[in-house]
C-alpha cells in the first residue's frame, strides 16, 4: 500500500477534528440550556437582590448612625444618670429634640423609645412615662436579655403603642434597631429603640416585580419581613409554602440558589444573606417561565450546528491547504518533487529531517563562537567585580557559573597584582601601542600562570589585572610564592617585549569580598612609581603599615531605623540604635577632623526629619550659639553621644510621644467596639488593622499601652463574659455555646473556662441556675 501524503493526512485530520467539535457542542448546548438559561436568570435576580439589599441597608446605616449620635450625645449621657422627674424639664426638653432630629420622610423612622431601667422611666413620641407603670413595660425590659449590643428585632407593633399613641401606619409589626446603653460599659441597663413599620420596606426596595417573580425578605430566624400576602408578615416561612430551610439554619450559607415546591408549583429561588443583620432576601421564580425558552434554543441550535459542520469542512480543506503550503515551499527549495517522494516511498518530514542533519556537521564551530562570547561577559564580569560593582552573593554565584567553582572551594589566600607598562625614553615603542601592549602582556600571563593559580586577566585603568590564589593558609609562605611569581612575570616580559613594567601587589585576604578593595591598593601601590621610579615591584603593606585600604560606609541602614523609632517614639530602640551607629562610626581610625563628617552628617539629617515633622529648632535647642558649633566643641566619644541623646534625640522622643497619646485613646476605643460586634466572628489583629487601616503591630501596642491587655487577652476575656452570660441566663448548650465562640470542639472550651474560672461550664451552670441535670447533659455533648 503507497503511504499517504503528509497534505492527505493532515486534511483528514483536520475533517475529524472540525466535525466533532461541532456535533459535541451542538448536542451539549441543547442539552443544558435549560440549566443555562435558569443559571442566567438566576445572575440576574442575584444582582437585583444586591441592588434591593443596597437600598434596604443603606435607609437601615442612616438609622443606626443617626441612632448612634443619639447614644453618643452628652444630653443621652447626662439623662442616664437622672431620674427625670418634673424639675428636669429642660433635660427632658433636649432629648425628646434629639430623638426628633432622626425622623425623616426618608428613612420611614415612625418612633424612637429611650428606656433606663436604672432610673425607671422610658420616653417615646407621645411622652416620659415610669417604665414599671407602661403596659408592656415587661416585654420591653425582657429585650435586655438579647446576646448583642446592637441587635436589629422584628417585633408587634402593639408593644409601642399606647392610647396616648396610635398605630397610624396600619402595621401589626415594626422592625426595632435596639442598643444596649450605656455604651461604654460592660454592665447595661438601658436600651435604646428606633422602630421602623415593617410595611415600608417596599418602598425601601422601589423594584416593580412581576406576579410569579416575587421578592421576599425574612429576618434572621426565618419570619417575614416583606411578603407581598401582607397577613404572612411575622410568621414562620413554612406557612408561606417554603419546604427548604437549611439556608436559614446554616448562617455560613451568605448566597445561592435553591428549588423549591410552593403551593404544589416548582420554583426557583434565589437568596442572599445580609453580613449588616443576618436578613435573607429571596427572589421567587416559577420554572414553567425557565423552561419555555429551551425548547426555542434547541430548533436554534440544530440549524446553527448544521451551519457550522458546513462550514468547518470546508475551512478544513481550505486551512490544510494553506499550512501544507510552507513544507511544499520548503521542499522545493531542497529540490524534492512529489513524484521523487513518492518513488523513495518517504514522507516529507523524513526528508527533512536528513537535512537538518547534515546542518549539526557544523556543530564545533557554532560552539566556538559561544565560548568567545562568553570570554566577552566573563572580562566584562570581572571588570565590574574588581570596580565594586557586584554584590557578595551575586560574585560568588556568577564566579560558579563561570567554571570557577573549583576555586572558590580551595583558595584560602588571596592578593591582586596589577601590572602597568613603563616607557622609556629609549623604548622603540609610542604611548600610541599602549593597548597592543597590554594584550600582549594580558596573553603572557594567561600562559606563565596556570588556571589553577588564578582567574582570567583582564585589561582596565591603563593595567592588567589578576586575580592569584593558593590552598594555603600560611600568608607568609604566599607571600613568597606571589613575590617570586611576580619578578617571573616582570623578567619575562622584558626579555620578550623589550619593555619595562611595574607590577602592584595588594595585601593578602581570604574572602572573594574584598576583591575591590584589594584592586584599589594594587592601584594605590603602582601611583608610588613616583618616587620609586619605573620597572618596580611594589607592595601595599610596605606603603601602609600593613593596613587594608579603608573602606569607610556610613551606617545609612542604621541611621533609617533611628529616624523611624524616634517618630514611633520608641525609646530604648532609638538609644540602643544611636549606640550602635556611634560605634559604627568610631570603628575606623581617622583623624578629629575626617569624624567630624559623619557627626555632621548625622546632625544635619535629625534636623532635616525634625523640620519635615513640623518641629521648630527653639522646641528642642534653647541655647543662643550655633548647634553645629556645640556640637564641634566636644571631645570625647561619650559627651558626643550623650550630647546628641539628650539635647537632639529625646527632645523629639518626648514631642512625638505627645502627638501619638492624643490619637491612641481614639483607637483603643474602635477595636473595644470591634470586640463588641464581632466577638463571635474569627477575629484577629491583622482584621482590625485592616479596618481601621493602621498597621497591625502599631496599634498592637497602642491597645496594650492603653488598656494594659493584649488584643487577645481581651477578646478572650470579652468571650467568656458573653459565655457566662449565656450560662446564666439561657439554656443554650455548652457545644452551640463553645461554636459561637469560634472554638474547634467543646472540650477546648470547657478547658479553657475550668481554667478560666476553676471549674467548668456546667458547673458553673448549676452554681448559678442550680439545674444539675442540665449541665450534665451539655457537658456529655
Amino acid at each position: 500500500m503507497r503511504p499517504l501524503s503528509f497534505l492527505s493526512k493532515l486534511t483528514m485530520f483536520a475533517f475529524v477534528i472540525s466535525t466533532l467539535p461541532v456535533l459535541f457542542i451542538g448536542s451539549f448546548s441543547y442539552l443544558t440550556s435549560s440549566k443555562e438559561i435558569q443559571k442566567n436568570v438566576n445572575n440576574s435576580k442575584m444582582e437585583l437582590i444586591l441592588q434591593i439589599t443596597s437600598n434596604v441597608e443603606h435607609k437601615l446605616t442612616t438609622v443606626n448612625q443617626t441612632l448612634n449620635q443619639v447614644i453618643n450625645s452628652s444630653v443621652l449621657k447626662k439623662a442616664l444618670n437622672n431620674p427625670l422627674n418634673e424639675t428636669d424639664f429642660i433635660l427632658y426638653n433636649d432629648l425628646r429634640n434629639e430623638i426628633r432630629n432622626m425622623q425623616s420622610f426618608d428613612t420611614k423612622l415612625e418612633d424612637v423609645i429611650l428606656l433606663n431601667q436604672q432610673q425607671n422611666w422610658m420616653i417615646k413620641n407621645s411622652g416620659v412615662y415610669r417604665l414599671d407603670e407602661y403596659k408592656n413595660h415587661a416585654q420591653l425590659t425582657n429585650l435586655m436579655n438579647i446576646a448583642e449590643d446592637t441587635s436589629w428585632i422584628l417585633n408587634p407593633s402593639s408593644l409601642f403603642y399606647s392610647e396616648e399613641s396610635i398605630n397610624v401606619t396600619g402595621c401589626n409589626y415594626s422592625i426595632s434597631l435596639i442598643k444596649k446603653l450605656p455604651t461604654n460599659k460592660l454592665q447595661k441597663y438601658g436600651l435604646a429603640l428606633a422602630n421602623i413599620p415593617v410595611c415600608s420596606l417596599q418602598d425601601f426596595i422601589n423594584s416593580d416585580v412581576q406576579p410569579l417573580d416575587d421578592i421576599i425578605v425574612l429576618d434572621k430566624t426565618g419570619r417575614f419581613l416583606l411578603h407581598p400576602d401582607r397577613n404572612l408578615i411575622g410568621k414562620p416561612m413554612r406557612e408561606g409554602g417554603f419546604t427548604e430551610d437549611t439556608f436559614i439554619s446554616d448562617p455560613s450559607k451568605l448566597s445561592g440558589q435553591f428549588k423549591t415546591v410552593i403551593h404544589k408549583k416548582n420554583y426557583a429561588v434565589t437568596y442572599m444573606r445580609s453580613q449588616m443583620n443576618g436578613w435573607v432576601y429571596l427572589s421567587v421564580t416559577s420554572m414553567e417561565s425557565l423552561t419555555k425558552e429551551s425548547q426555542k434554543i434547541g430548533l436554534f441550535t440544530i440549524f446553527v450546528c448544521t451551519f457550522m459542520l458546513l462550514l468547518s469542512i470546508l475551512l478544513a480543506w481550505i486551512g490544510s491547504r494553506r499550512m501544507y503550503t510552507p513544507i511544499e515551499r520548503l521542499m522545493n527549495q531542497m529540490g524534492q518533487r512529489k513524484p521523487d517522494i513518492k518513488s523513495r516511498h518517504t514522507n516529507e518530514f523524513q526528508i527533512i529531517g536528513e537535512q537538518v542533519h547534515s546542518l549539526f556537521q557544523s556543530k564545533s564551530q557554532l560552539e566556538k563562537e559561544v565560548r568567545q562570547h562568553i570570554q566577552q561577559v566573563r572580562t566584562f564580569f570581572l571588570i565590574n567585580a574588581f570596580h565594586g560593582n557586584v554584590k557578595k552573593r551575586d560574585l560568588l554565584e556568577e564566579l560558579e557559573q563561570f567554571g570557577y567553582h573549583k576555586q572558590l572551594e580551595e583558595w584560602k589566600t588571596m592578593a591582586v597584582i596589577t601590572l602597568s607598562i613603563d616607557f622609556a625614553d629609549d623604548s622603540s615603542y609610542e604611548k600610541k601601542d599602549l593597548n597592543l601592549l597590554l594584550f600582549a602582556a594580558h596573553n603572557m600571563i594567561e600562559e606563565l600562570v596556570s588556571s589553577e593559580q588564578r582567574l582570567a586577566p583582564v585589561i582596565m585603568d591603563h593595567a592588567v589585572v589578576v586575580l592569584l590564589g593558593s590552598p594555603d593558609c600560611d600568608t607568609q609562605s604566599f607571600h613568597k610564592t606571589l613575590y617570586s611569581l611576580t619578578e617571573k612575570l616582570q623578567q619575562e616580559i622584558n626579555n620578550y617585549l623589550k619593555v619595562q613594567v611595574s607590577i602592584g601587589l595588594s595585601l593578602p585576604f581570604n574572602a572573594f569580598d574584598k576583591l575591590s578593595i584589594a584592586y584599589r591598593e594594587g592601584l594605590e601601590a603602582l601611583k608610588h612609581r613616583i618616587k620609586l621610579g619605573k620597572g618596580v615591584i611594589i607592595q601595599y603593606e610596605n606603603i601602609n603599615s600593613g593596613k587594608h585600604y579603608l573602606n569607610l560606609n556610613y551606617p545609612t541602614h542604621k541611621e533609617n531605623d533611628l529616624l523611624d523609632a524616634i517618630k514611633l517614639a520608641e525609646t530604648d530602640k532609638a538609644k540602643e540604635l544611636i549606640h550602635f551607629l556611634f560605634k559604627s562610626i568610631f570603628a575606623h581610625e581617622l583623624s578629629p577632623q575626617e569624624y567630624q563628617i559623619p557627626l555632621t552628617r548625622l546632625l544635619n539629617n535629625l534636623l532635616i526629619m525634625m523640620q519635615e515633622s513640623g518641629i521648630s529648632l527653639n522646641q528642642i535647642y534653647h541655647a543662643n550659639g550655633s548647634i553645629f558649633e556645640e556640637l564641634h566643641d566636644l571631645h570625647t566619644v561619650t559627651e558626643i553621644e550623650d550630647w546628641f541623646w539628650s539635647m537632639v534625640i529625646n527632645p523629639m522622643i518626648k514631642i512625638f510621644n505627645s502627638r501619638q497619646n492624643a490619637q491612641y485613646h481614639n483607637i483603643s476605643e474602635k477595636i473595644i467596639d470591634l470586640i463588641q460586634h464581632d466577638y463571635d466572628t474569627d477575629l484577629t489583629l491583622e482584621e482590625c488593622a485592616s479596618r481601621l487601616h493602621y498597621n497591625a503591630n502599631y496599634i498592637s501596642s497602642v491597645f496594650r499601652k492603653e488598656t494594659q491587655y493584649y488584643f487577645s487577652e481581651y477578646l478572650t476575656m470579652y468571650r467568656f463574659k458573653m459565655a457566662k452570660k449565656w450560662l446564666k441566663e439561657t439554656n443554650m448548650p455548652i457545644k452551640d455555646i463553645a461554636a459561637k465562640l469560634r472554638y474547634n470542639n467543646s472540650q477546648n472550651f470547657i478547658r479553657s473556662f475550668r481554667k478560666q474560672e476553676g471549674m467548668t461550664p456546667g458547673q458553673y451552670r448549676d452554681h448559678n441556675t442550680g439545674s444539675k441535670q442540665k449541665s450534665t447533659f451539655d457537658e456529655s455533648i
